[in-house]
């Protein structure tokens, strides 16, 4: 499938994005290990979700879904998992891989833990060093999936310096944790996103956060609870980007999460120019949102401060392209580890920014974008949803028309995605694309 992008006039519009995935894989994760039900509101219905949702399913929690974006967990507790009877599929996503091992190493069963292609080449060895610290039987192959997980009910908590940020590394740890006798302790490098300690202390678990030390006592029970999830900061980067790189428009976006551990995105972009204000700011059980007012605005190149890259690590493809289209250089440091997520998301967004015009020099944990005015063409988006959505909102500036080819990825975070950008003004087409 492709994506068909022709210069466009995007207008002054108020819309809404879908929600969080962080917090909804968390949400279903944590509900079905907890006692009582979880009601979970606003749920993304993307792909990713829902094999998290099937995974869960298999493992014997009772999930309805009175509708696309409302579910319900019929919680086990700790102990009411069930074996599954086949290798788990959890098809894209790097987030369900990661905490669903540590969630089934404190069970009392064998799992299999598998992907697609672009899943089964992620790195693993990063949470399989600090679940064998605990005593979690894990195996893989050559540090890819498929993960083998054999039951255990011996785990004991350990303090862990992470080598890297990583909020997922970090929360399987954590739900390791829950298993484990004794206190495990984690130290972050640097902050990342804190979704599973907010959620773990609303469910009833005493969790402590002393600067980038968080320290969890095993053995604690969770309680179901009615859950809201915010609109996906990482969606609503889209619109943002089109709305800054317009020539005349205000676009709102409501109900957005603008916890502290994601709005890298918004210091980056506002230190380039960026007009960006956050309006009606709220809570939504221990979540922050706001609705996020954006103007057109002119983008100044600059050196992007390393400190950000932890608060902003999915949004590069979108602070790429805009770049892209500043006036001056931009330069990105300390983001080596795009090179291992859905797609080397320095290559790619580098080869795409050639083909339609742009210098981009990269190194190996970096790299230096020189705005300029985007031609046409075809670029690919490697099978990324955020590299295909990154490219075909720069389209939207582009002097001729560009082709994003396979786009069928966008699935996993943002279904609705050509439909809801073009409501803002953004010509898009989806094509079956080329068999080449």
């Amino acid at each position: 499938m492709d994506f068909l992008v022709k210069p466009s006039a995007v207008g002054d519009a108020t819309v809404t994005v879908p929600g969080d995935k962080s917090i909804s894989h968390r949400a279903l994760m944590l509900g079905s290990i907890a006692k009582g039900d979880t009601d979970i509101s606003g749920f993304l219905a993307g792909e990713d979700c829902l094999a998290t949702l099937q995974a869960l399913s298999a493992l014997g929690v009772d999930i309805e879904r009175p509708s696309p974006t409302r579910v319900t967990v019929h919680g086990v507790g700790p102990h009411g998992l069930h074996a599954p009877l086949a290798p788990l599929d959890l098809g894209n996503s790097g987030t369900a891989m990661r905490l669903m091992a540590g969630l089934l190493s404190g069970q009392q069963f064998d799992s299999v833990l598998t992907g697609d292609e672009s899943l089964s080449s992620r790195p693993m060895k990063r949470i399989i060093t600090p679940l064998r610290q605990m005593g979690v039987r894990i195996d893989s192959d050559n540090g890819c999936p498929p993960l083998r997980i054999r039951g255990s009910s011996e785990l004991t908590a350990i303090d862990y310096d992470l080598p890297m940020a990583s909020a997922q590394v970090k929360s399987a740890v954590l739900l390791a944790g829950l298993y484990a006798t004794g206190t495990t302790v984690v130290v972050e490098p640097a902050a990342t996103r804190d979704h599973t300690e907010r959620m773990l202390s609303s469910m009833g678990v005493r969790i402590n956060t002393t600067g980038n030390r968080i320290s969890m006592r095993g053995g604690q029970v969770l309680r179901g609870r009615e859950i809201q999830v915010p609109a996906d900061l990482s969606s609503a980067a889209f619109v943002i980007l089109a709305a800054l790189i317009a020539d005349h428009a205000t676009v709102l976006i409501e109900n957005v999460g603008v916890n502290p551990t994601r709005t890298g995105l918004i210091d980056i972009l506002r230190s380039m120019g960026a007009d960006i204000s956050l309006e009606n700011a709220r809570l939504l059980g221990q979540e922050p949102v706001a609705d996020i007012r954006t103007r057109s605005s002119e983008l100044r190149g600059c050196p992007v401060d390393p400190v950000l890259v932890s608060l902003a690590i999915d949004e590069f493809p979108v602070l790429f392209a805009a770049a892209a289209t500043a006036r001056g250089r931009t330069t990105f440091t300390g983001i080596g580890e795009l090179r291992v997520k859905e797609s080397d998301r320095i290559a790619a967004m580098a080869k795409g920014l050639r083909t339609l015009g742009i210098r981009v020099d990269e190194s190996e944990d970096g790299a230096v974008v020189h705005g300029g005015r985007l031609t046409g063409g075809i670029v690919d988006s490697h099978g990324d949803h955020r590299i295909a959505m990154s490219l075909a909102v720069a389209a939207s500036v582009a002097e001729s028309a560009v082709t994003v080819r396979n786009v069928e990825a966008v699935g996993t975070s943002f279904p609705g995605f050509p439909d809801r950008v073009k409501s803002l003004g953004i010509a898009i087409e989806v094509s079956a694309g080329s068999r080449k």
